[in-house]
Parts: structure tokens; sequence; C-alpha cells
């Protein structure tokens, strides 16, 4: 399909519905257009935000986005009861803005293992993914333009990047990511800087051929269209604004494991090698799926392969392609990746190191606490380990440290009796941030950062965090869905949220603003509320600008095969308000 004009899709396919997008509205578009008038009496500005309108794909086959109905504000009364009135008692604590699963990512990369998409899905391969980085950029433009937390115009306090804020965890990928959130010019492109060499243009039907006009599954399927002229434009300079608040950053699987579930220092120099599996075949395909997800297979890789065709796996019916080697592509370590962080060049609009300090410098150590407002502390926790498979855990010095920072800043805490306990400190209220979530912190491999400690799952950390009612909220990413949990206790001062948010590398791509107010009453709220990046919904197919670069990223998502509705959660989900008790200091 060559050069399709949008608009004219548009207005031909009007009234064809949504087939894959947001969930069908759950009430009638008049209970809607009522809630949504009730949200906007409460909240500030609307615009720019999921409030306002969502992306909607319309059409059968391939889809087109234009403007959907915007997601009113759901209250959610899960562990303490609303008071009316609070909106005009209410006082704005704190505002931030949360990015995660950005996977800035080189495309061309020898290690990466493309040829499983069958097998296990979009993390694999994904027909946008070229265009991460603009992605990326365009996201940060958004967070730019808005400014203030949409409920109560509290300017932003900073972001926070919930990690896999790499894909490889290529030494170019972060300062890719560097170059994105701290502004100025960078070029997504390796190896050759005169052709593409990675499996868009491998001529394998496997995979989208966006500048072939020979058929593939993704044109066969989905009906992808022929693109002249696209990787180009998607490897071709361009340049980021920087963020305009402060951020931090915590670390994630992918952030430093091949993959994000090989073990740490698996492929060795692979990743600056000159050869690059582009597929093969399906016996090969599983047996390599299964030593990425399967912790029995984990001994079946080779500590270090020196070239792809050394390894059993990739010797026999794969078909390799001879790529331009690049020392960029080099991996670096948990040390490596805080020091990008510390560098002087890579401050930007700050903090310094954001969040990580010379304390961290050896990257044994990659947690922190830093201040988010008056009275409000942030705790950014490491829940990976570099032994492999994508799930996380928390080792117990780490989970020792945690809780003597809530203990000395909590006037009151539960012991492991469950029973009351007061001392005279100076309350701080908590935000916590990890890259996994309690659910998946489920791998109990040991951390080669301390082979001999324990390491403690999701459901152990929540217990403790119970016992600490200063704990307001625990926000995450990885599983690249929306999930607001709530957790509950009898006691209702005991009971925190979980706040997990989608991805911005796979269909939905959504980020998250946070605000957190005093209601005077007792309880405290926090408004979340979902964005999306700052892009045009509709340009023509051939628009290469960077806009219109970040529209097609977003368009190609929600028409990659393994795009799932089910990653927009539900509207208890997205723009929630969650009730917690306000805790009160010991008499």
């Amino acid at each position: 399909m060559a050069s399709l004009n949008r608009r004219g899709f548009l207005t031909a396919s009007a009234g064809l519905g949504f087939a894959l997008g947001p969930p069908a509205l759950p009430v009638s578009a008049a209970t809607h257009d009522k809630l949504i008038r009730q949200t906007l009496d409460r909240i500030t500005d609307p615009e720019g935000t999921t409030f306002a309108q969502v992306a909607s794909p319309v059409g059968d086959g391939y889809q087109l986005l234009t403007a959907g109905p915007g997601w009113p504000l759901e209250v959610r009364e899960d562990l303490v009861p609303a008071q009316s009135g609070r909106d005009e008692r209410r006082e704005p604590l704190a505002a931030f803005v949360q990015f995660t699963d950005l996977h800035v990512l080189d495309v061309q990369s020898p290690v990466r293992f493309e040829y499983t998409h069958p097998i296990i899905g979009s993390s694999a391969h994904r027909p946008q993914e070229a265009l991460a980085m603009v992605g990326a950029s365009a996201l940060v433009k958004r967070v730019n333009s808005l400014r203030n937390g949409p409920v109560t115009g509290r300017p932003f306090d900073f972001m926070m990047t919930t990690g896999d804020n790499t894909d490889n965890h290529e030494e170019i990928e972060l300062d890719w990511l560097m170059t994105i959130l701290n502004g100025g010019s960078l070029t997504p492109d390796t190896g050759d800087p005169g052709r593409f060499e990675g499996v868009q243009n491998c001529g394998s039907g496997l995979y989208w051929q966006p500048e072939s006009q020979s058929p593939d599954r993704y044109k066969d399927r989905g009906g992808f269209p022929h693109l002249p002229g696209y990787l180009a434009a998607a490897t071709a300079e361009f340049h980021s604004p920087g963020l305009d608040v402060p951020w931090y950053c915590t670390i994630g699987n992918h952030d430093n494991t091949p993959a994000g579930t090989l073990p740490a220092r698996t492929l060795g120099d692979v990743y600056v090698g000159d050869r690059k599996l582009m597929f093969a075949d399906d016996d090969v395909t599983e047996q390599m799926a299964e030593a990425m997800t399967e912790e029995d297979q984990l001994g079946d890789i080779p500590d270090e392969v020196e070239n792809p065709d050394d390894a059993d796996t990739m010797s026999t019916a794969a078909l390799t392609s001879t790529v331009t080697p690049d020392e960029r592509r080099r991996p670096f370590d948990t040390a490596g990746f805080v020091a990008a962080h510390l560098a002087e060049a890579n401050t930007g609009p700050g903090p310094v190191g954001h969040g990580y300090t010379e304390d961290n410098a050896d990257g044994v150590d990659c947690f922190y606490t830093f201040p988010i407002a008056e009275g409000v502390t942030g705790i950014s926790m490491d829940t990976t380990t570099l032994a492999g498979l994508a799930n996380g855990s928390i080792g117990k010095r780490q989970y020792d440290w945690l809780e003597r920072t809530l203990r000395a800043s909590s006037s009151v805490y539960y012991d492991l009796l469950g029973r009351r306990r007061t001392q005279q400190v100076t309350d701080e209220l908590f935000v916590l941030f990890s890259h996994h979530t309690s659910g998946t912190m489920n791998n109990p491999l040991p951390d080669r950062r301390r082979p001999a400690e324990l390491r403690y799952t999701g459901e152990i950390l929540v217990a403790m965090l119970k016992r600490y009612p200063n704990v307001l909220a625990w926000v995450n990413g990885h599983t690249h869905y929306n999930r607001v949990r709530a957790h509950t206790s009898r006691v209702p001062e005991r009971g925190f949220w979980e706040i997990n948010t989608a991805s911005h590398i796979d269909h939905p791509q959504l980020a998250r603003s946070i605000e957190i107010v005093d209601n005077a009453d007792g309880t405290m709220s926090l408004f979340t509320t979902l964005l999306e990046a700052d892009s045009p919904y509709q340009v023509d197919h051939g628009d290469f600008s960077v806009e219109g670069l970040a529209s097609l990223y977003r368009e190609l998502s929600v028409n990659d095969l393994y795009a799932d509705p089910a990653n927009y959660g539900g509207p208890q989900d997205r723009n929630v308000e969650l009730l917690v008790a306000a805790h009160h200091p010991a008499r």
C-alpha cells in the first residue's frame, strides 16, 4: 500500500467503530458524558491528557488513529471512604510524572533475538521499535507542554522513569537515553551509517519489511504498509527537547542483563561482533525462547560466546548475516549505569546523579532515597538480579535498609506481631518506586553482586510495607499494562496503593502523572492521570518529519500483531482518585 492518506481513510471508515484500542465504554454514551462533566468540574486543566481525549483506532484490518472520548476520573475507596467537600479543602503536596519501560534500543544489535517473536511475542520484535527514540522524545515534549498536574495545577516536581530504560543495556542506548531526557541531538543508528543492517530489510517474511513490496506476515496478517524511505528516516538525526523538570531513574532488568532475561555477561563479545542471527528454523527458535524464559535452561547458555557460530543453538538451520561491528554496542554493567547518571555531562535539568550518589558508584547497591516535596520522601528500589530471568526480587541488605529508612521517619509503625508502636520522630510520607511489581517479584535466583544473600519475594515486601502507615504508594512498571491495586488491611492506616503503569514501547504507550493531596479530613488522595505522547493522531504515510514519525510510532504499535487491548486496564486502573488514610503523628 503506497503513501496512504489517513484523513481520507478516516472519512471513508467513519462509523466502523473501534476494533482494537480503548475497551468499549462500560456505560452508555450519555452516562459517560455525565462522568466527564463531573470530572471536568473537579480538575484544573484536562488539555493534553486522557481526560480530554484518547487515541482510538478505527476501521477494519490495518487501523488508523483518531481522537476518541477521554477517560473520566474514577474514585476508589478500597482503603478508606471518601468525604464530601474534599475538593474545596484539598492541599496539593506533590506532583510528578512516571515514565516506564521506554526500551530505548539499538534495533540493529547482534544480540537481539527477533526471530523468537512467534513464540515469546512482542518483546522480541516490534514493528514500531526503530522509532522508540523519537517516540520517547515526544513523551518528553508532552510533559514540557503540561508543566503542571492536571488535577491540582501544582507544577511537576520531577519525573521518575521506573526501569527498562534501555533494551539491550548497550552503552549507545544509555547515551541515547541521556540525550532524550536531557536534550540534544542524537542519531539512532549503529553499524554502517550508510545502510540499515537489521531484520527489517533482511528479506525474511518473518518481520515487517517496510521498504519491500514482497509479502511478509505483518503485511499479510495486519495489512502493514509499504513505506519506501522508512528505515533511513527512522535512523536519521533528530533533536530531543529534553525535560524541563528534574528527573530520577530506577533500574530495570533490561538495564543490566542481555534481553532482560539472560544472566549478566552472557554473550560477551557478540555485542561488538560482526555476525547477527536474522532467523532460524522452528527448532532453533523454540530452543532459544526456552533458554530466555525457563529457569532450568539457564545452565545451557554459555557464559561467553566469541562468535555466534560457536554456539550449538546457532550453528544449524540458522541464517546469520555479516554486520558492521560497533564498539558503542558494548554492554554496560550496573556500575556503568550509575556512572552515566553521575557524569556531569548528563546532569541536564538535574539533580546531579538523578538520584544516584557516590554511595552507588560501584553498582552493587542501586537504591536510594530522594526528596519529593516537603514532608514527602521518594525511595527508588533495585528489584533486579544479575542471575537472569525477567522477574525480580529484593536482597536482604536492601530489605533491611528499606525498613530502617521507613522506621526512622515513622512516629507510628507496627511490629512483627502486629502491635502498634509509637516513637518521637519527625514523620515523612513515603512513595516507593521499583521496576517490578509485587506480583512479578518471584525470582529466587541469587544476585551475583551479593551471591550468598537471601532474596525476598514481593509478598514478603508487601507484608513489611503494611507495617508502616506512612507508606502511601508503590509505583512500578515491567508488566506493560495498567493496574492499580489496593493492598488492604483490617486496620485502614496500614493499607497502601500499588500503581502499575503500561510501557511506552508497546501499545497503548502511556505515561502517568501522580498528584498527592491532603484532604484535611483524615484522608489523602493520590490522583493518577494517564498521558499520551505529544504527537499527531493523523498524518499522511510518507511524512517523515519528527512529528510524523512519532505519530507513526503509535500507529504501528496499535497494529502490532501482538497488541493487546487488555494492557489498558479497566477504568479503575487509569484515571483514578485513590483514597488513603492520612497518618496522624503520635500524641
